[in-house]
């Protein structure tokens, strides 16, 4: 059974991550950089700017609970290097809901990150970077539940709309009482409350908020998901290929390993998703 929950929406915005668009430090945040600035060209979205729509909260990936105080973070970091080798200095943040993010309509952005599967349905209505990393559905608790592989079958399950773990869930875990939130704040809100007994989001997500909640939740388990994460383009975006050489160019060149190593180990706490159990369904 599924129970639509309209909680705590995020409201969409826009805000510049500097005041002084001439100090290129400014609008990079307090990103390391890598490569060579303005290795690449591109017509952005918005002349001028790198433009990326984001989901809040996701720590780890992105440091902040609204776009204003976001300075850090895996993906943010990877947006401000892309931004960086195109040789433009002014990122921009756009925070929407996950579903309308895979559905599509947001405009004038340059790329979506917010950990997104890469699935035959969403290529209809978007376009999709260069694979950067794999995911898995991550499964926190209550830090005093006892709940376990085998009881997560019958118990109240949590998760996000607009994600595959929706459709996932009601086939893999038909037995659970599904809640589907509009965004993770929502979510997580509702475990801390006990109006559910689990949250499933992306292991990154899950690992980054259990850390942060100050020894309040717990990571029990997660499923793999075999599934690519990747960014999002609007459908017929010209830019893609310049966007994605620089992705692949920053897997190939340690880029990438060094932002995971630098922003997304800390903000697990000391725990990998090597050290999850993975459950079967």
């Amino acid at each position: 059974m599924i129970h639509q929950s309209k909680l705590l929406g995020l409201a969409l915005g826009t805000v510049m991550l500097f005041s002084a668009p001439a100090l290129a430090s400014e609008g990079y945040g307090d990103c390391k950089l890598f490569g060579k600035q303005g290795t690449e060209k591109a017509e952005t979205a918005v002349p001028g700017q790198f433009t990326v729509i984001v989901n809040l909260p996701a720590v780890g990936e992105f440091n902040g609970d609204t776009p204003e105080t976001i300075t850090t973070g895996r993906e943010f970091c990877m947006a401000v290097n892309i931004a960086y080798r195109l040789g433009i200095d002014k990122v921009v943040l756009k925070n929407a809901s996950f579903d309308s993010i895979v559905a599509g309509q947001n405009k004038d952005f340059d790329i979506a990150l917010a950990l997104i599967s890469v699935t035959e349905p969403r290529k209809k209505v978007v376009d999709f970077s260069t694979p950067y990393a794999s995911g898995a559905f991550g499964l926190a608790t209550r830090a005093d539940s006892t709940l376990d592989e085998a009881s997560i079958k019958t118990a109240k399950l949590g998760t996000q709309a607009g994600t595959i773990m929706v459709q996932w869930a009601q086939e893999s875990l038909p037995e659970t009482s599904l809640s589907v939130f509009d965004d993770t704040g929502a979510m997580f809100t509702a475990l801390a409350a006990g109006n559910v007994d689990v949250v499933m989001t992306d292991i990154s997500v899950i690992l980054g908020q259990v850390a942060n909640s100050g020894g309040k939740l717990k990571v029990v388990g997660q499923y793999p998901s075999g599934r690519d994460t990747a960014g999002i383009y609007p459908k017929g975006y010209a830019q893609k290929p310049v966007i994605d050489k620089i992705i692949a160019d920053m897997a190939a060149d340690g880029t990438l390993k060094s932002l995971e190593s630098e922003y997304l180990a800390p903000a697990w706490g000391g725990v990998t998703p090597a050290d999850v159990p993975v459950w079967k369904n």
